[in-house]
């Protein structure tokens, strides 16, 4: 075969031809038109067909999947292998650079909680993790749970949960083995390594101790995959027999549970995208719920209960970016808060804890992160910053609430990641463990820079840079710039090794933290959701043109990422700038947007409606939607090479939004491409969950991105 040659595959798949002059066909999808008027709009989808009816059964079963559906996403990875079958030695290259940058036998820092410290760990060659503990003085390790014991013989396995009793003689744990985020809890005697009780199914995978390790409680899912029940089960009897404890019949609102610091009370959060309300039960003893926050629409608030008292991070009385309140715990109304960390604008308290002595907050100013920790008893405050211009900070809250020390951990594009134990009586840190690269890594090697472009309507954007020190700026680098910018997410400027596989070979890795996310507070996110998330797209391509003018990179040695509703993201700049691109990933990508949000059956769409808009009762929000939905808005222009990655069991990002979209843009598209689909018909929205099985994506991902800038790839698409 030719260098860079192709084999020919067909819509079914068959190859053609000799080895030596083969070209390939991409499938063609049928089109079967659906017409609908929204809003006075006529909506044409060629491919709804695509979406099966029995879609909630597939997530159960992938084999249920409808034959018509499967051969044309059977056929688009046979299309896409066949494309990308000159990349295959490439492929192998990258996986053992990225598995020869990790610690095959690494382990957590151990923590501490009562007479034990746990932690996970990995064996050499294993894929998923182990859970530990040993002896807080000292001894033997306990393997609790063995991950790839578990996993043994699935195509699929991922722990959600694993809880160890307040008496330390019990473990919950939990478990997805198909992808599409339906758990099962099982509880193990510690004593004798056995599973007891009857499978708790249909959850979200977490879970709650009471306070005597009797029972426990967690969120079921509904027919519609939402976390909308919290049940109590105790420990020997059947999950029939579970206690219904709150109820939530708003679809637009998901339930999660979290427990105190000091393990006393549990937290019914109650949320959509926009809103919160907390319900509060005490673990010492059974009984109802308490209403601490109600529902009110925009205000969103997090309780920590700290023995007789509540503290509470809030938005709540124009504190945008939001303050920190306190209120007796017998009398939690809003009426009745007082302000402990008044609202600072532009400066946004992103997290908190409390332990006993010390309340620690991490908070966000000027795009950086810093953890400022708080006496409570006398008022003083110190804080924990770094010096570099991009880094991250993350705080571990630990197991334990009578203590004096804390952990966190610190990054930078540079820098591997580093945990602290932070003594709060003498400041004193203490690393106690430095992220290890076994093939080496030297941080001077590398630069990283934070600039700015402006948008046009002269917002500054924040862009987090890596490249080699010896990388030209003179617009000859490729470019790998990735973003997200969605439901207030941040996008941290953290180590990540596996980038090192580009920028090693002459990339510039670009952050662009663009709005709809908080890396500027929570301003930053306002200003990109609803009505204004078309700035979200404009920062990106903003931020591309600003890396091109200022010879960081050229016009086609650009390569763009994003994920979920970061892959919106890319199909928006597909259709809005493809001039830029030489190739875009769009990793299980929400590019479906109209048609999605019209469908309140999906899981979640309801809750989603705060977030881009309800184009069902809204006219001007369909109207906005409708500018840049990915899908809708595909033309009859050039594309740059489109990689859409897809997950089967995926119920976030359905699979048929990417297949969907890869038939549009084949059908419309006059010229570029090629335009490929690839769909993990054994996982979800995560992909594969094996640590090492994660790798081939994204060794499958970089060299795309490679073979993008090097010109390797042809075909018609």
């Amino acid at each position: 075969m030719a260098k860079n040659a192709v084999p020919t595959v067909s819509a079914k798949g068959e190859k053609k031809g000799s080895q030596k002059s083969l070209a390939l066909s991409p499938p063609v999808a049928e089109r079967r038109p659906v017409k609908r008027v929204v809003h006075g709009v006529e909506l044409v989808d060629d491919y709804a067909w695509i979406r099966a009816d029995n879609w909630q059964d597939v997530l159960r079963n992938p084999k249920v999947l409808p034959s018509d559906i499967r051969a044309l996403i059977e056929a688009e990875n046979e299309f896409a292998d066949g494309v990308l079958s000159p990349l295959a030695s490439l492929r192998k290259t990258l996986v053992k650079e990225l598995r020869a940058r990790i610690k095959e036998d690494d382990a957590d820092v151990p923590e501490p909680d009562g007479k034990y410290s746990y932690y996970e760990r990995y064996r050499e060659g294993g894929e998923h993790e182990l859970i530990c503990r040993t002896l807080r003085a000292g001894g033997a390790e306990e393997i609790l749970l063995d991950g790839d014991q578990q996993a043994k013989d699935k195509a699929f396995f991922e722990i959600g949960c694993a809880q160890a009793s307040p008496d330390h003689q019990r473990l919950i744990w939990s478990a997805d083995e198909a992808g599409s985020e339906y758990f099962s809890i099982s509880v193990r005697d510690l004593a004798t390594g056995q599973d007891i009780d009857a499978v708790v199914t249909d959850t979200d995978g977490e879970a709650v101790w009471t306070l005597d390790s009797s029972a426990f409680y967690y969120v079921r899912l509904d027919e519609n995959h939402r976390p909308s029940h919290v049940f109590r089960h105790v420990i020997g009897t059947p999950m029939a027999q579970d206690q219904l404890i709150y109820e939530e019949h708003d679809a637009s609102w998901f339930v999660d549970l979290h427990q105190s610091q000091s393990r006393e009370h549990l937290l019914i959060h109650v949320h959509d995208h926009d809103a919160t309300e907390v319900w509060l039960i005490d673990l010492r003893q059974e009984g109802p719920p308490r209403l601490i926050a109600p529902r009110t629409v925009g205000i969103r608030s997090i309780v920590a209960p700290h023995m007789d008292r509540l503290f509470i991070k809030t938005n709540a009385g124009g504190a945008q970016d939001f303050k920190l309140v306190e209120a007796s715990i017998d009398a939690p109304e809003p009426e009745h808060w007082r302000d402990f960390v008044p609202h600072k604008l532009g400066c946004m308290i992103v997290s908190f804890t409390v332990v006993r002595d010390f309340l620690i907050r991490l908070e966000r100013e000027n795009g950086l992160p810093r953890i400022v920790v708080r006496n409570l008893a006398t008022g003083e405050e110190r804080m924990i910053a770094f010096s570099e211009e991009a880094y991250s900070l993350a705080l571990l809250p630990g197991r334990e609430f009578d203590t004096t020390t804390i952990r966190f951990t610190y990054s930078s594009l540079t820098t591997p990641k580093e945990t602290y134990d932070y003594d709060l009586l003498t400041s004193e840190r203490t690393l106690r463990k430095r992220q290890t690269i076994p093939s080496g890594h030297d941080p001077e090697k590398y630069m990283t820079r934070r600039v700015y472009a402006s948008a046009p309507d002269g917002a500054l954007v924040p862009i987090s840079l890596l490249y080699a020190r010896a990388t030209p700026l003179d617009g000859t680098a490729p470019l790998f710039i990735t973003g997200y910018g969605s439901y207030g997410s941040p996008y941290p400027a953290s180590f990540s090794a596996n980038t090192l596989s580009l920028v090693d070979r002459g990339f510039v890795f670009a952050i662009a933290h663009v709005r709809g996310g908080t890396d500027k507070g929570w301003g930053w996110y306002l200003d990109g959701k609803l009505a204004r998330k078309p700035n979200t797209f404009a920062d990106f391509i903003a931020a591309t043109r600003y890396l091109i003018a200022e010879k960081f990179t050229s016009v086609g040695q650009v390569v763009a990422s994003g994920g979920s509703a970061g892959g919106m993201l890319m199909g928006a700049i597909a259709n809005q700038a493809p001039e830029l691109f030489a190739g875009i990933v769009a990793d299980v990508p929400f590019v479906d947007v109209i048609n999605t949000m019209l469908d309140d059956t999906l899981p979640l769409t309801p809750p989603e409606w705060v977030e881009w808009g309800n184009p069902i009762t809204d006219a001007e929000a369909f109207a906005v939607m409708h500018s840049y939905s990915p899908y809708d808005n595909v033309k009859a222009q050039a594309y740059p090479a489109i990689l859409a990655l897809s997950g089967l069991t995926d119920p976030r990002v359905t699979y048929w939004e990417p297949t969907k979209w890869v038939a549009r843009l084949r059908a419309k598209m006059i010229g570029g491409g090629p335009v490929l689909l690839k769909t993990n018909m054994k996982a979800g929205h995560g992909g594969s969950a094996g640590r090492f099985d994660q790798l081939g994506d994204v060794a499958l991902e970089y060299a795309f991105a490679i073979a993008c800038v090097k010109r390797l790839l042809s075909v018609n698409a």
